[in-house]
């Protein structure tokens, strides 16, 4: 017992000081962005307040607006592939600068930008709602904690990942050294998805700088405005401790600019639809350059008859509402079994008309608008071909009041029943806020159907046994698995997120997200240099001795034989041979 206390009382005061430690205030800088172009001044004039543009798909620029109310926010331009490369190769220049810098420095850029992104979280949502209509909520939780988790993991555990990691030498190398170095890849590219526009850029950045890399971000055409201010805060981020200039661009453009990034850098990261994915992965394939891809979900939400069903329920209207339907890793197939299916589906109609969308900055909605044009078309359309195929549709929540002149760009969220996998709702991606509910028998019918999908992104499954709902997801062909809760591992920013299949390839995120961005050198030296070296033996040497095949056989014998006899009587043989012996036995050993 007196062994321990020593010990108990070191551990104490360690605990004790590093509480203290965390009182003290912090030596990070303030930085100051001017966010004069992007606050709602109410200045605007009355021609430039609304305005309706059939298409963003200009040759010149991206035009911006709110899709909440159609309000102008500006234009951005359409970078030509000549234009991209040039921007590419500033960051290649920046990077070589950035690739001597300490963690310490990186360390301290991060801190800086945690420090603003706390300090000015309302601004930060509100220019995502504006871009995106999604409601300050939802761009809290998908936009803000995400990457303050993230820098936070980073700060913690990002240098122990990027440093040299050791590893065994084996048998044959006992004499030797064997590690694992990261260098940067010099500059990545990412091109990213709309639905979350600050975390879709801070994202790969984060991984990007803090491994030593520059990126070049081609931001959506529908979220350039807010992508253009958040690339602000990043630069004046690493002005403020030292780094250099056009270390982090972000470009605007339509499919041209995208092509021309990736036949530029020396890896891209794509978040988007599986159609685009794989005409990156064609145009990734001439410089044959690394790739991730993160691509579509139809997400299954598994219900089992042993559950708390107000609980899950209200989980469930989450998964698949969250973000107006702007859902990174939602749900979009709900499995339940029969015996609680009435009781939930009552449950989540009871929650779905108490949803009401509406423009997100002019009162208490619980969903805002959605993003894309026409895509409130293509919603309805999923919810139109399963109605005419026998689904029923059994609850809607309410459109408020968008205002006179304002675009149908308003969904209701929708509770179908009926449903089957004959449908398009339930094998295509919808990205919007659909609750499709179909019943299930059991475990092995549940595995089979969430099975069944060209997408493998994610899953969750709840049941009141742990050991059960971890038995279900074990079986399930994703990437990523949530047990009796939903999105939670994407919380865990130690934690790899990707799919399989039609959902993509690679994983950002996490220590292999980290590691992704880096050149990664095995490498093996001396362990006793220069006391001991390799040598090559002389039967194996130039020119190889009659018996050098002998030698070989008996020195293979000696490392890997099944038993410690086997090993050591093949040692005697390479002693012997070694000592210029040729041991009578060795060809009657070859011709058994």
């Amino acid at each position: 017992m007196a062994f321990w206390w020593p010990l108990l009382v070191l551990a104490l005061a360690l605990v004790i000081c590093k509480f203290l430690l965390m009182l003290l205030p912090s030596n990070v800088p303030s930085i100051n962005v001017d966010a004069s172009d992007v606050l709602d001044d109410g200045n605007q004039t009355k021609e430039n307040s609304f305005i309706y543009i059939p298409s963003r798909r200009q040759t010149d620029k991206v035009q911006c607006y709110e899709p909440a109310t159609m309000k102008y926010l500006g234009f951005f331009p359409a970078l030509k592939p000549d234009e991209v490369k040039e921007r590419v190769a500033q960051a290649r220049k920046a990077q070589k600068i950035w690739a001597k810098s300490s963690f310490r420095q990186r360390r301290q850029f991060l801190r800086i930008l945690l420090k603003y992104i706390i300090e000015h979280q309302d601004l930060i949502c509100e220019i995502s709602s504006r871009d995106t209509g999604k409601t300050m909520v939802d761009a809290s939780l998908g936009e803000i904690m995400t990457t303050c988790e993230k820098i936070t993991w980073l700060l913690s555990e990002g240098e122990r990942w990027l440093k040299p990691e050791y590893r065994s030498c084996g048998r044959s190398m006992l004499h030797k050294r064997a590690k694992v170095e990261f260098y940067p890849l010099g500059v990545i590219g990412a091109i990213v998805s709309w639905n979350y526009p600050f975390h879709n850029i801070f994202n790969p950045m984060l991984a990007a700088i803090f491994s030593g890399n520059s990126i070049v971000i081609k931001v959506s055409e529908n979220a350039s405005w807010s992508g253009c201010f958040y690339l602000q805060i990043i630069q004046t981020a690493l002005a403020a401790v030292g780094g250099p200039e056009n270390l982090v661009e972000v470009i605007t453009g339509f499919a041209e600019t995208g092509e021309a990034l990736v036949s530029a850098v020396d890896k891209i990261i794509f978040v988007g639809s599986p159609a685009v994915g794989r005409m990156i992965m064609r145009k990734a394939s001439d410089t044959l350059i690394p790739v991730t891809l993160e691509l579509g979900g139809k997400d299954a939400f598994i219900v089992c008859e042993d559950v708390d069903v107000p609980h899950v329920a209200q989980v469930a209207a989450r998964a698949a509402l969250q973000s107006s339907g702007q859902n990174c890793a939602g749900a979009e197939r709900f499995y339940v079994h029969k015996d609680v299916y009435s009781s939930f589906v009552a449950e989540v109609v009871k929650i779905v008309k108490s949803v009401t969308t509406g423009p997100p900055l002019a009162g208490k909605y619980d969903m805002g608008a959605i993003c894309m044009q026409e895509h409130s078309e293509k919603l309805q359309n999923l919810v139109t071909d399963a109605v005419d195929n026998g689904a029923e549709i059994v609850g809607r929540g309410h459109v408020g009041n968008i205002g006179e002149g304002a675009v149908d760009q308003y969904f209701p969220p929708t509770v179908i029943v009926n449903v089957n996998h004959s449908m398009e709702l339930m094998q295509e991606e919808a990205f919007g806020p659909i609750l499709p509910i179909m019943k299930f028998n059991s475990d092995e019918e549940v595995i089979k159907l969430a099975n069944d999908s060209k997408y493998g992104l994610g899953c969750a499954v709840f049941s009141g046994s742990q050991r059960r709902a971890k038995q279900i997801a074990s079986q399930l062909h994703c990437g990523v698995a949530a047990v009796n809760d939903f999105a939670s591992t994407y919380m865990c920013q130690s934690l790899p997120f990707g799919g399989v299949k039609d959902s993509g390839f690679g994983r950002f995120a996490g220590i292999e997200g980290l590691r992704a961005c880096c050149l990664v050198k095995s490498v093996v030296e001396d362990r006793w240099w220069p006391l001991i070296k390799t040598k090559i033996p002389k039967p194996i040497q130039y020119p190889i001795a009659e018996n050098g095949f002998e030698f070989q056989v008996s020195l293979v014998e000696a490392l890997y034989g099944l038993t410690v006899w086997d090993r050591l009587r093949a040692l005697v043989h390479v002693l012997k041979i070694l000592k210029g012996q040729n041991p009578s036995t060795n060809n009657k050993r070859r011709n058994e």
